[in-house]
C-alpha cells in the first residue's frame, strides 16, 4: 500500500508539476487517493491552502451542501459531483443527503425501475434541512414525477434565495424551472430530451450547446456525467483552481474545462420518442 501511494505520489507531482510536489498523497475515506496540500503562511501571518486565488470567497466555517433525493434520481448525477466534493475535504464542506421524507430513497437508471435499484440513505428531511450554501438537484427518470411535486417544488422556492449557488444536473434544471428559479436565467439540460424538459420553463434562456451554464447564483449542466465538470468549476470558483486541478487528478479524471464546449448536441432530442412511448406524454 505503501510504495502504491509512493507511486501515486509520483504520477500526481508530474502531472501537477513542481508546484504541486510538496503535495502528500493519503487515501480517503472511500479508498480514493486524496492530496494532502500543505498549509502556507500569508505576508499577513495566517494560513491558507497553496496555489488558492486570492479572490476565492473566505468563510468562517465550512460550507454547507445539500443533494437532493427523489425516487428515481439518476445514480452518476448525485456520485458524480458527490466524489468531487467530497475530496474537497470537512474542514471546508459538509454535504446532507437530503429527501422529501428522511430514509430510503430508491434510484433509477437505464432499464432499471426505482422499484428494484440500489437505495441511498438522505439523513434528512426537506422540512429538517439545515442553512445550506449550496443546492444541487440531480435528474434521473424520477425527474417527471417531481415535475408535480410541490412540496419540493415550494422548499426550492423557498430555499433557493437563501442559498449561494443552486445547481442542477441532467434534467434536474427543469425540475429549477418549474420552480420558477430559471426565469430570464441562461440554463441547459440533458440533450437527449432537452426540448421536453426545455418545455417545463418557457421564460428560460435554454443553451441547446453547453457542457454547464452559470448565471448569477444558479449552475446547470448537461446530462449525467456534465454534473462533474460543473462539480470542479463550482470547487475552484469557492476553493481554487489548484484544489478543483488536484481533486481531478486525484480520481483521475479528465477535467472538460470550457463549459461551451458539448459534444453531445448532435444527440439533441434523440430520446424524445423513448420518452413519448414510456410514458404516454407527447413533448
Amino acid at each position: 500500500m505503501l510504495r502504491h501511494a509512493i507511486l501515486i505520489g509520483t504520477i500526481v507531482a508530474g502531472v501537477l508539476g513542481p508546484a504541486a510536489a510538496p503535495a502528500q498523497v493519503a487515501l480517503s475515506r472511500t479508498g480514493n487517493p486524496t492530496l494532502q496540500v500543505p498549509e502556507t503562511s500569508t505576508a499577513a501571518g495566517d494560513t491558507a491552502r497553496s496555489g488558492e486565488a486570492s479572490d476565492v470567497t473566505k468563510t468562517d466555517g465550512p460550507l454547507h451542501l445539500g443533494i437532493v433525493l427523489y425516487p428515481g434520481f439518476e445514480p452518476l448525477d448525485v456520485f458524480g459531483p458527490l466524489e468531487m466534493f467530497m475530496n474537497v475535504g470537512s474542514e471546508r464542506l459538509r454535504i446532507h443527503m437530503i429527501a422529501e421524507q428522511a430514509g430510503l430513497v430508491p434510484s433509477s437508471t437505464g432499464g432499471y425501475a426505482s422499484s428494484i435499484a440500489p437505495k441511498v440513505e438522505a439523513s434528512v428531511s426537506l422540512a429538517d434541512a439545515p442553512a445550506l450554501d449550496i443546492i444541487m438537484v440531480p435528474g434521473g427518470f424520477g425527474t417527471l414525477q417531481q415535475l408535480q411535486n410541490q412540496t419540493l417544488l415550494a422548499w426550492l422556492r423557498e430555499r433557493a434565495p437563501r442559498a449561494r449557488f443552486t445547481t442542477s444536473v441532467c434534467s434536474g434544471s427543469a425540475i429549477l424551472a418549474k420552480a420558477g428559479l430559471l426565469d430570464g436565467k441562461k440554463a441547459t439540460s440533458n440533450k437527449q430530451l432537452f426540448s421536453y424538459l426545455a418545455a417545463q420553463g418557457p421564460a428560460v434562456d435554454w443553451q441547446k450547446s453547453a457542457r454547464w451554464v452559470e448565471d448569477g447564483a444558479v449552475i446547470t449542466s448537461s446530462g449525467v456525467s456534465a454534473g462533474i465538470d460543473m462539480a470542479l468549476a463550482l470547487i475552484a470558483k469557492l476553493f481554487g483552481a489548484e484544489t478543483a486541478e488536484q481533486i481531478a487528478a486525484g480520481t483521475e479524471y479528465e477535467w472538460h474545462r470550457d463549459a461551451t464546449e458539448d459534444p453531445f448536441t448532435q444527440y439533441l432530442d434523440q430520446g424524445l420518442k423513448g420518452l413519448t412511448a414510456t410514458t404516454g406524454q407527447d413533448r
